[in-house]
């Protein structure tokens, strides 16, 4: 007698796996996981997934995709245990943050995350950080053996001579970019940017972000006058030959403002927008965000063939307007010509300085006349500073350094204290189906996902305030 045996093929093992309280609060995040991985993804509550990551099964992942929401930030010792086994198993890690406050992203970037998503995700954001986590890491070649040198002269006394980052760069970090830019002239993106920088640099006393400003503004960037810094020759040879500058190069390019804001200022002559290349701009964004936890980008106004380089590149991209025609209209011309290329006009965040006040009803229906007219949403609504905003600048101080009680001043610090997510995203529309609960194995197996179709998803973001961006960008 014989017998034939019933042979199934062996379930396809599983690549990836998300991490979080509750999946089903991030409804795009399954969404994008399906599509990049099929059915060669689970999903784990941050329990199951310290028990999971020591099992052998946990070899065939290739990445951990951990989930936060603002829920979260009361117990952050889970999620950092969850981290730190992750990168115990060298399996990379990618932290999808909604909601979340900077101190927070800022501890949970510097355990060891590759990469870092706003949630909701902009479109094929997901898909761009898998993509880098897959590449290799640069080999760094072995130091060579230390010359014998002469004793070098006593140093000069040169002003601003001892203001330059203190640090070596590592390449440790996976920087936030916020870039900023003004719809018109004279609305503020300069100053919005110097100020955002500032309050990002001094979030903490204990453990503040490493920042980074950089004025790309090369013919009328004034954010060395507005922190009363030198424009240094370095910056012109480190723009004339990017090919060449490593991050040591951009770092001694590099001033600092009271030992907390690292500055790249513009060229002390006026240049042309063209001096730089897409590729070099993107090579001086890539060294800044590997050794600086937010990486602040002055924007000139102009569009240039690199603005496309900084778009695809930022958490969130700021875009300064004013309740005016011509910020209105150029608003419309900006999003026309994104959307004519392609490019993730998603990303923009509106910011209208000198708002209304709160008391000023008619002002008020017309902000929002403007911005259902014009499809936006305008997200921050800063007020009028009024003549103590210039006053600041003109003596090279930081807003909170100079007027502290100003009302622009008080609006950011009122806005640092919600704790918003770097990327400025709100709440999100929560889809209006449920999935029944998979079943977990006692081991801690994450539950097999995919295969899945849902309909009518819905989302809607606000942005948060201003001091975080952020990350979304440390970010």
């Amino acid at each position: 007698m014989t017998s034939v045996a019933n042979l199934q093929p062996d379930p396809a093992p599983i690549l990836a796996c998300t991490i979080s309280r509750d999946v089903q609060n991030f409804e795009l995040l399954i969404d994008d996981m399906e599509n990049e991985l099929g059915e060669s993804w689970g999903d784990l509550g941050f329990e199951d997934a310290l028990i999971f990551l020591g099992q052998p099964e946990a070899a065939t992942l290739q990445f951990v995709a951990i989930a936060v929401d603002a829920e979260d930030e009361a117990d952050l010792s889970r999620i950092t245990e969850v981290i730190r086994a992750a990168k115990a198993h060298s399996i990379k890690v990618i932290l999808i943050a909604n909601q979340v406050g900077p101190i927070a992203l800022h501890q949970l970037l510097r355990l060891g995350a590759e990469d870092f998503v706003p949630y909701p995700l902009p479109d094929g954001a997901l898909h761009e950080a898998i993509e880098r986590i897959k590449q290799p890491a640069p080999v760094t070649p072995p130091p060579a053996a230390a010359a014998v040198q002469p004793a070098a002269p006593p140093p000069i006394d040169e002003p601003h001579a001892e203001a330059h980052p203190a640090f070596k760069a590592k390449g440790d970090r996976n920087g936030v970019v916020l870039p900023v830019h003004g719809l018109a002239g004279g609305c503020g993106a300069s100053t919005f940017a110097t100020n955002l920088a500032w309050e990002l640099a001094t979030i903490s006393k204990n453990d503040a972000p490493r920042v980074c400003l950089i004025d790309l503004d090369f013919q009328y960037g004034s954010a060395a006058t507005y922190l009363d810094l030198p424009r240094k020759e370095a910056v012109f040879d480190l723009l004339s030959d990017t090919g060449s500058a490593d991050s040591d190069a951009l770092l001694a390019a590099m001033l600092t403002f009271n030992d907390k804001l690292h500055v790249l200022t513009a060229p002390s002559d006026m240049l042309p927008l063209d001096i730089v290349t897409p590729d070099d701009i993107g090579r001086i964004i890539d060294m800044a965000r590997a050794n600086f936890d937010f990486v602040i980008v002055d924007m000139p106004r102009t569009i240039v063939a690199w603005t496309e380089t900084v778009l695809s590149r930022a958490h969130a991209y700021f875009a300064l307007m004013e309740l005016d025609l011509r910020s209105a209209q150029n608003v419309l011309r900006l999003v026309r010509a994104l959307k004519a290329e392609g490019l993730p006009h998603e990303r923009l965040r509106y910011v209208l300085n000198r708002a209304p006040k709160f008391t000023d009803l008619s002002a008020k229906s017309r902000v929002k006349r403007m911005a259902e007219s014009l499809d936006i949403s305008i997200d921050v609504q800063l007020p009028d500073g009024g003549a103590q905003v210039t006053q600041a600048n003109d003596h090279g101080l930081p807003l909170s350094e100079n007027a502290g009680k100003n009302p622009f001043q008080e609006a950011r610090c009122r806005s640092g204290a919600d704790h918003r997510p770097p990327c400025g995203c709100g709440t999100c529309a929560q889809a209006r189906h449920s999935v029944a609960p998979d079943a977990r194995q006692p081991c801690g197996a994450p539950a097999r996902r995919g295969g899945r179709r849902r309909q009518g998803k819905e989302t809607q973001g606000t942005l948060g305030r201003v001091e975080t961006g952020a990350a979304q960008a440390a970010a």
